[in-house]
């Protein structure tokens, strides 16, 4: 049994929770894009005090470690690090698409689920998405990856299975592959860092922590710089 504090910044939402033997018993959250760096500490703050604790009595802080948004992860790690260097408590984990997916199951009712697949999406720009497959029980049937979504996508398992996609990507992806009645898209599904609180306990229970000095995101691609706008700049 832990209190973790589970923070969320893979993509534009910037998450913060509380999570008592893996259920969240606070949250706050800002769907604000590039607030991170503004908001993450003071949600982090906030929720602690407010739900009647204080940093010392964290067991654990775990992370979103992506894939997805490169500064949005690099804030929410570096924070994460911080936090867990300055208190002496552990650092944990977690896949934001698992949670995701998770989040998923949770929010609906699955009446064939032996029959059903998860599919969470993190728009990666253009018509690239970050996503993978789950089962009910969150089991990965498909590894995790940087896919250029089109009317092909999926077709194999959309012939036999209903899929349920969900996250800032699926909605991109909505038009290419809703003619297909096995397709269902979740409305206005986003990552939040409630998804995490039992994952994290669970690792907590393990003791499967991260290395805090040597842990980085899961950034899936390289960070490619834009060229310079300015004239006369290479």
């Amino acid at each position: 049994m832990a209190l973790i504090l589970n923070i969320e910044t893979s993509t534009q939402v910037c998450s913060v929770s509380l999570s008592l033997d893996g259920q969240t018993i606070g949250i706050k959250e800002s769907h604000t894009k590039n607030s991170h760096a503004e908001l993450l500490t003071i949600f982090a703050q906030q929720i602690v005090s407010e739900e009647g604790y204080e940093f010392k009595d964290l067991d654990a802080v775990a992370v979103s470690k992506g894939p997805g948004s490169y500064t949005g992860l690099r804030i929410g790690v570096s924070t994460a690090k911080g936090l867990c260097f300055s208190l002496d408590k552990p650092l944990i984990a977690i896949s934001t698409l698992e949670a995701m997916a998770l989040g998923m199951i949770q929010s609906i009712e699955i009446s064939d689920s032996e029959n059903t697949l998860f599919c969470p999406m993190i728009d990666a720009r253009r018509m690239e998405v970050y996503c993978a497959l789950f089962t009910e029980d969150t089991s990965m049937v498909r590894k995790i990856k940087a896919e250029i979504i089109d009317e092909k996508s999926f077709v194999d398992e959309l012939k036999s299975k209903r899929m349920i996609f969900g996250g800032d990507g699926a909605a991109k992806c909505q038009e290419v592959l809703s003619f297909n009645k096995n397709a269902i898209f979740l409305d206005n599904f986003l990552p939040s860092s409630s998804y995490m609180a039992q994952l994290a306990e669970q690792k907590f229970m393990d003791k499967n922590f991260e290395d805090v000095a040597y842990f980085e995101p899961f950034y899936l691609k390289d960070f490619v710089a834009g060229l310079p706008r300015v004239k006369g700049l290479r």
